[in-house]
């Protein structure tokens, strides 16, 4: 049933003229070596023009990371077809901000499918609702994309990733840091310059001062803090940054064993999940650690990467640091100020059309990539079950088809 009109409601967004910026991608992915699909490739998985705005549906509003799909829109980069959030407030605090039209907001997601027929659709509620959203969307064909993690848990993680297969759809995990152009950086100078030898240590910190003191919306913090319909707590909310850039760094090797330490350090506001996490990771000739928390005195998304003759820094999303060991404790170091990486790989609407378009085929252990988030999704399983258990997890040998 669609959400009644609201008061005032206002014009649809404004649309720029995205042809220079167009161009601008075409030659960059030219220049790069990425491969461009066919224009009847293309065609034929989008009937639209191929310089339309990728049309996008909105599964939920609920989510804090919301206001980058309409910064988004408000760009051009994508065109909103249609909104899906039941909470009545919440959609109206929405409209009236960005001047988004009330008669396009319905209070199901299936109703929002069938009036405005988007081509993609981006899920902005809780980690519980993804599997539901996948399961209204790939028999339909609409590609799919997620804030991160994956899924709620590891059974739902699988079941939407057995649908997206079956139904020959894209399924994107989107995390603020994969557009960092310092991750890159790093990935680019360990991985595949090998400046610094062979890795052996990968530690990844994440997190703020917690949801609550940060002043997270409400209808953000409801869920946040729900171990059911968030999957856990900080473990889930930053552990999943760490699994996934490691996972990467790692050239998608699954860890062998996962050991994982929660606490809960604040239960006056974090009453149902931890808030505290610490997750070693082994693998053959190296280890990863992520340093989950919602107890940082300074929010915080950093990478090292250690390896036999030096360490690289991403300490933040533009500040890149590389040492190169020098005697017993020496070092000379290098210090870089990034820009942002070209477009479409330095935006999560403009990377999403890009796929959905045909015009990129990313690796399929890309951050965003389903493959690199199953794995993310055992890790997540297995250092909740260490945590429980109190002992080490070792991984069974298992494809990520399974």
């Amino acid at each position: 049933m669609r959400i009644s009109r609201f008061p005032k409601p206002m014009g649809r967004l404004p649309k720029r003229n995205i042809g220079r910026q167009l161009l601008a991608t075409v030659l960059f992915l030219l220049a790069s070596g990425y491969a461009l699909a066919q224009p009847e490739v293309a065609e034929s998985r989008n009937p639209l023009s191929a310089n339309a705005p990728l049309r996008v549906g909105v599964a939920g509003l609920t989510h804090g990371h919301v206001n980058w799909v309409f910064s988004s829109a408000a760009r051009g980069d994508i065109e909103i077809a249609g909104i899906a959030e039941p909470n009545r407030e919440v959609a109206r605090k929405y409209c009236e901000q960005y001047g988004y039209p009330a008669d396009r907001v319905y209070e199901s997601l299936e109703a929002m499918l069938d009036a405005e027929n988007p081509e993609a659709v981006a899920a902005f509620g809780t980690i519980y609702d993804h599997l539901d959203i996948v399961k209204a969307c790939a028999p339909r064909g609409i590609h799919v994309m997620v804030e991160k993690p994956l899924a709620v848990n590891l059974e739902h993680a699988r079941e939407m990733a057995a649908l997206a297969r079956e139904h020959d759809i894209h399924l994107l995990t989107n995390y603020e840091t994969t557009w960092y152009p310092s991750n890159h950086e790093a990935y680019r100078r360990a991985v595949g310059d090998s400046a610094i030898g062979a890795i052996r240590k990968i530690r990844v910190r994440d997190g703020h001062r917690g949801p609550k003191k940060i002043g997270v919306p409400p209808e953000f913090l409801a869920w946040l803090t729900d171990p059911e319909l968030n999957g856990g707590g900080a473990l889930t909310d930053f552990g999943c940054y760490g699994a996934n850039l490691i996972t990467w760094l790692m050239n998608g090797q699954r860890p062998e064993c996962v050991t994982a330490i929660t606490r809960q350090l604040q239960p006056e506001n974090n009453p149902e999940v931890e808030d505290e996490a610490i997750v070693l990771l082994e693998y053959p000739g190296a280890a990863g650690i992520i340093e989950a928390s919602w107890n940082w005195p300074i929010g915080r998304k950093d990478l090292v990467i250690h390896g036999l003759t030096g360490s690289v820094f991403a300490d933040n999303r533009h500040d890149f640091r590389v040492r190169i060991a020098e005697g017993y404790d020496g070092f000379r170091e290098e210090s870089l100020r990034l820009e942002e990486r070209p477009a479409p790989l330095n935006d999560p609407f403009l990377y999403f059309t890009a796929v959905v378009r045909g015009n990129i085929h990313p690796d399929p252990m890309a951050l965003s990539s389903l493959e690199n988030n199953l794995i993310v999704m055992e890790i997540l399983d297995a250092a909740r079950r260490s945590a429980e258990a109190g002992k080490t997890v070792k991984l069974r040998t298992r494809s990520t088809q399974d």
